[in-house]
């Protein structure tokens, strides 16, 4: 692991660009290189200062020219780096569409700096890509905790987040929670297995009291009381994995 990333923002909203460069200012392991706000600009900045940085964090939607074409600018010069795509566009097509450049996440406007804090440290650290199997199911998992009002900015959403897409991928794993998805999730985010449990806990409670009801009714109706109790972290998660399962059985 290198001893610090130097990020380059590309972003058309210079507050949002600000906020994030003064966020990592004085960072531990990270810090922000330059902001540019125009495509094409930030093109002649990438092809001429290519050893400058080491990853890359952008915005689609700039002007003059768009981020996914600047992303295929560097595929074809065969410049190669982390890439984490910021956007408030909702297209499947788009979406899809990178998943043959290598990106390394591709996070929904808004989020709390915090959460990108966290996706970035995962991102620097981790030399794998997602593809497009991998984009689908973050966005059906996305999709279902948005639903249920499990809040993008606190630590609980990126554990249950990812503790459903372990669930998903090892069906094996449901009685071992305590023993194998706490102290992975908490190796990923420097954190404890107790505080993990304890963040997921706290999702679930707020999850509980603002969710969307028939979405909840769907989900956990034939598995918890909901009008009752609440599910139990491993309930949560692992019926949440499941209910994703069955719905791309179906799909596909």
């Amino acid at each position: 692991m290198k001893n610090t990333y130097r990020l380059l923002v590309v972003d058309n909203d210079f507050d949002a660009s600000s906020q994030l460069e003064n966020y990592f200012s004085g960072h531990a392991v990270m810090n922000v290189v330059k902001t540019i706000s125009d495509g094409k600009e930030a093109l002649n900045y990438i092809l001429n200062n290519k050893n400058s940085f080491d990853c890359l964090i952008i915005d689609l939607v700039l002007p003059n020219m768009d981020g996914l074409s600047i992303i295929e600018k560097m595929k074809e010069k065969g410049i190669v780096k982390k890439i984490l795509v910021l956007s408030s566009l909702r297209n499947d097509k788009i979406v899809k569409s990178l998943s043959k450049y290598n990106i390394s996440y591709y996070m929904m406007k808004p989020f709390s700096l915090e959460s990108l804090e966290y996706r970035l440290k995962d991102v620097l650290i981790s030399d794998t890509y997602i593809n497009n199997q991998d984009i689908e199911l973050q966005k059906k998992i996305t999709k279902v905790l948005h639903t249920l009002g499990v809040p993008s900015h606190i630590k609980g959403y990126l554990y249950i987040r990812d503790s459903i897409n372990i669930m998903y991928n090892s069906h094996d794993v449901f009685g071992g929670i305590t023993k194998e998805i706490y102290p992975e999730i908490a190796r990923k985010y420097n954190t404890t297995p107790s505080r993990v449990e304890r963040a997921i806990r706290h999702a679930i409670e707020i999850s509980w009291n603002r969710g969307d009801y028939d979405v909840m009714d769907e989900i956990f109706g034939h598995s918890v009381d909901y009008d009752k109790a609440k599910p139990t972290n491993s309930e949560f998660i692992a019926t949440i994995a499941d209910h994703i399962r069955m719905e791309n059985i179906y799909t596909y």
